[in-house]
């Protein structure tokens, strides 16, 4: 049984508050599942501490015995010294001028510089 540390959703419409749970990948978001070891409130200030609440000595259980974070998750438990930060990337590669556009910039760049 594949185990992971994800978030649950709750909370009102356009109101949302997420539990962290440890729960079998093959149940659905907010189903079954096995423990809630945090909470992330996300209408709550980035200094505040409430915002993301984790119970760290089962997340440390958890970790241990095979349980693997999401992503968003891995970044909290980064924040809270659990794991080491993971690395994301600011921009996606989708949103990079394709093939054409990045010849057509270079091809400006070059007669930009060389004054003919």
């Amino acid at each position: 049984m594949a185990v992971k540390i994800r978030l649950a959703r709750a909370g009102a419409k356009k109101k949302p508050f997420y539990r962290v749970v440890v729960a079998d990948e093959r149940s659905p978001r907010d189903g079954r599942f096995i423990e809630k070891v945090g909470t992330y409130d996300p209408f709550l200030p980035h200094e505040n501490p409430q915002r993301v609440r984790l119970r760290e000595e089962r997340v440390k259980y958890w970790l241990s015995v095979g349980a693997l974070p999401t992503d968003r998750v891995a970044l909290f438990l980064g924040r809270a010294g659990l794991l080491p930060m993971p690395v994301r990337r600011e921009t996606p590669k989708k949103s990079a001028p394709k093939k054409k556009a990045q010849e057509r910039a270079q091809q400006a760049a070059e007669s930009e510089s060389s004054p003919t």
